[in-house]
Order: C-alpha cells, then sequence, then structure tokens
C-alpha cells in the first residue's frame, strides 16, 4: 500500500511559471549555474544553487549559501513571485519533448515507504552528494526539487488526468529546450479521494531518478522526526515531494561510455581481445544499437557495432544480464582494466541526449574510445529492484527533465 498525498504546493504566480522553471541543480557545474542565473535572474537556479550569488572564493558548502537559498525562497513567497495554496491538492504536470507527452501526477510521498521498501530503488547513493541537499531542504524548509518516480499504469488515474487535461492549464509554457511544459490543479475532493485510493492500492512504486533527492530528504524528515519526538506522522516533513508517472509513458534514453585509454593494447590486440566476448563488425556510418545484446564503439575515426555471444545473451540475472553489466563485466573491466566505474578516472559517462557525435568528438580529443549502449527498458529496472538489487552506475537517462520551482513543499 503506497501512501500517496495531495498538498498544498507554493508555485509561481501564473505570469511567472515560464521564467522562474529551471533545469535540476545537478544538470549544471557551478560556472554553467552562474551562467544560467546572470541570463535569467528568476530563475529557480539561484536558489537551488545559491553559491551564484557568491564569487569562487566562497565554497559552494559554506553555511552562507544555504542562508542565502533560504532568504531567495521566502523573499520571492513574500514579493508575489510564488503563491501559497490554501487547499490540498494533486497536481498534473504533462512534459510534451519531440511529440511525446509524458503526463505525472506532483504529490507527496511518504518517507516510510522510502524506508519499508514500498518505494524502491535501483541505485546506490553517495552520502557527499547527499549531504548537500539535505543541508538545502533543512535550510530551506522545503524541497524544491521533485523526485521523479514511475508505477504500473493504472486506469483509474488515467480516466482522472484525462479529463482534467481537458480543461484550461494553470500553466503552458515552452522551455528554451524546445520542451512544453503543462500544468493541471485537481482540487475536487472526489478526484483526490480516486487518485489517493488508486496509489493506496498499489504495492509497489519506484524511484526513476532523482536517488540523492529521495535520501535527502528521508533523512530531513528523519532529522526533523528526532527533534519532534511527539511527531504523530502527519506532519509535512514525513512526506517528500514527488512528480509519479505511469510506466507505459517514460522513455530511458542511452547512457553511453567513454574510456582515456586502450590499456597499454594497440588497436589490433584491443579488438582482438573483444573478440572473447562480441562479434565485431565494421560500420559505415555511427549507428545506435538497434536491440539489446548490442553496443556501438567509436575508435579511430571509425564505428563499429559489438554483438553480446549468445552465453551472454542467456544470463539469467536482472543486473548481470544488462546491457551496461555485460560491456563492463565483459569488456571495460578484463579487457581495459576498468575495475570501479563509479571511482575510475579513466572512464567518463555521456547521457544518451548528447547523441553519438559527442561520443566521437570525446574519443577523438580527450579519450580513445566511446560505447554507445542500447538504453535499458522500464522493464529491467522494475526488475532489478523487485529483486532488491541495484544497478550498475549510469545505467539509466531519462528525458525530459522535471523542473525544479514548479512546485515547492513547505516542510
Amino acid at each position: 500500500m503506497a501512501d500517496i498525498r495531495p498538498f498544498m504546493s507554493i508555485r509561481p504566480e501564473k505570469g511567472k511559471a515560464a521564467k522562474i522553471a529551471a533545469l535540476p541543480y545537478d544538470v549544471y557545474n557551478r560556472k554553467e549555474a552562474t551562467v544560467e542565473v546572470e541570463k535569467n535572474p528568476e530563475s529557480f537556479l539561484k536558489i537551488d544553487r545559491a553559491e551564484t550569488g557568491y564569487p569562487l572564493s566562497v565554497d559552494m558548502y559554506d553555511e552562507k549559501v544555504y542562508q542565502r537559498a533560504h532568504d531567495l525562497l521566502w523573499g520571492m513567497v513574500e514579493d508575489g513571485s510564488f503563491i501559497r495554496d490554501q487547499k490540498k491538492c494533486y497536481y498534473i504536470y504533462e512534459l510534451t519533448m519531440n511529440g511525446r507527452t509524458q503526463t505525472g501526477i506532483t504529490a507527496c510521498a511518504s518517507i516510510d515507504d522510502y524506508l519499508n521498501g514500498v518505494i524502491k530503488k535501483h541505485e546506490n547513493t553517495r552520502a557527499e552528494k547527499e549531504a548537500d541537499r539535505i543541508h538545502h531542504v533543512d535550510a530551506c524548509n522545503a524541497q524544491t526539487g521533485p523526485i521523479f518516480l514511475a508505477y504500473r499504469s493504472n486506469p483509474v488515474i488515467n480516466e482522472i488526468v484525462e479529463k482534467v487535461k481537458a480543461g484550461e492549464a494553470e500553466y503552458d509554457f515552452t522551455s528554451e529546450d524546445g520542451i512544453r511544459h503543462r500544468v493541471f490543479v485537481i482540487s475536487d475532493d472526489d478526484k483526490i479521494a480516486a487518485i489517493s485510493q488508486a496509489f493506496e492500492n498499489m504495492a509497489d512504486i519506484y524511484i526513476a531518478d532523482g536517488h540523492h533527492r529521495a535520501a535527502s530528504a528521508v533523512k530531513v524528515g528523519l532529522k526533523r522526526r528526532e527533534e519532534h519526538p511527539g511527531y504523530d506522522g502527519t506532519e509535512e516533513f514525513n512526506y517528500f515531494l514527488s512528480v509519479l508517472f505511469p510506466d507505459d509513458q517514460l522513455m530511458i534514453m542511452d547512457y553511453n561510455r567513454t574510456v582515456k585509454d586502450l590499456n597499454g593494447l594497440s588497436k589490433d590486440e584491443f579488438i582482438e581481445k573483444i573478440k572473447d566476448n562480441f562479434e565485431v563488425t565494421t560500420l559505415s556510418e555511427a549507428k545506435h544499437p538497434d536491440k539489446k545484446g548490442k553496443v556501438s564503439m567509436y575508435l579511430s575515426g571509425k564505428w563499429y557495432m559489438l554483438s553480446a555471444k549468445k552465453e551472454l545473451l542467456e544470463i539469467n540475472d536482472p543486473v548481470l544480464s544488462l546491457d551496461v553489466s555485460l560491456l563492463q563485466n565483459y569488456l571495460l573491466e578484463p579487457v581495459l582494466g576498468i575495475k570501479d566505474p563509479r571511482t575510475d578516472e579513466r572512464i567518463d559517462f555521456i547521457g544518451g541526449i548528447r547523441g553519438l557525435k559527442e561520443l566521437e568528438k570525446r574519443a577523438d580529443s580527450d579519450m580513445k574510445v566511446s560505447f554507445a549502449m542500447y538504453p535499458t527498458s522500464i522493464s529491467e529496472l522494475f526488475d532489478v529492484a523487485d529483486a532488491g538489487l541495484l544497478m550498475p552506475p549510469k545505467s539509466t537517462w531519462f528525458e525530459p527533465k522535471l523542473r525544479s520551482g514548479l512546485f515547492i513543499h513547505r516542510i
């Protein structure tokens, strides 16, 4: 039983949503974030990345950075840039990218569901990445970036969503990257009750993207429980901001790899070693792999298709059978010596949104060889999470990215 609840959102005044909405905080490095805020001073990035208001000499984790985030957020509430809803609502968040639409329910999910495994994860988190968002949420007294959750498509929710979307949108704008964003408010009590009941009937919810934001929100909630020993479970700090999408609307893109050298091998020696586990064919042009078990490789100005041999395709394990696992276990580690992709500085990861040209560019400049993956499927993600297992790092790249600043959950 999933405990998914409506909430009273703090959100942009209707005419300001397009200017305020920003890509997630971790899409940018510090320099890029600063440029973005200079370009658009109303961007929510100035709150999510408050160090943009200070020179580089100021540590981005300095206490005054988090205080600035707090002051900017609540200052925008006071000046009317953000409004506060006076009733607990659900919100529909629709994103359209390249003609493909996905529609989620913005709501609050239970930290207890995260702790007891109703909300399932498929990635490990790193303490140093959690620490920043823990401090940010705690200082702002609010969750500002939604966690991207997925659930198995539900006809009751689908019907309500379609009915509400037939009405007028609260926000409707197209961001600079060409993605259209529409938001609708669900304030009708019967619809709210039906959605809540539909989620309550679900045994499993899955984190698609935002593992660090989720872990941080949960840890702030646990901290608040310690600070308020008389809590009864209804307090807002017991819940975290989420957008929940049906699985049949989601698209996972490839998450690709590029490696700095051939581990002391010549090109010919490298290709011969690959042939132990993969069939290697030369391509006449750049091509994405067209099915599971295939990897495109770019090396020394040429593209190759690597096809995993039959015995690799017969592996019956939700993690070890993933294409990213096959590449890691049968090429990157034994041939290129990449034992731990989380820490090895010889490997880098490139989201599929950057395309094959980026893989060529990197291999022709600061790296040596690039690999384009066939995307992990949403069913593979569910299978790994259902088994209580974890994927290798950088297994999934979701597009489009949810914007921060459209919904804020005060805790």
